[in-house]
């Protein structure tokens, strides 16, 4: 992780939106550390406030996502 919560300037964000989706969202931008372990997050609408966690941490709940371990906090929404 990096030091003193500094977010590095050069990370290249990929946006996480539907495909053929335009505007600004909002949407989640996910960006890995290019020399660290670290992967960050952040709203298109609120690009100042990233959340940063690690690669590890990150890949396990990709995979429950995947699994459909938090299907139930969107039960009802379309």
């Amino acid at each position: 992780m990096p030091e003193g919560n500094s977010i590095p300037a050069d990370l290249d964000w990929i946006r996480a939106a539907p495909e053929g989706e335009e505007g600004p969202g909002p949407w989640i931008e996910i960006a890995y550390g290019k020399d660290d372990d670290a992967v960050y997050l952040r709203e298109t609408s609120d690009p100042e406030n990233v959340v940063t966690t690690t690669q590890k941490k990150w890949d396990a709940f990709v995979l429950g996502v995947q699994a459909g371990e938090f299907d139930h906090f969107v039960e009802g929404v379309d």
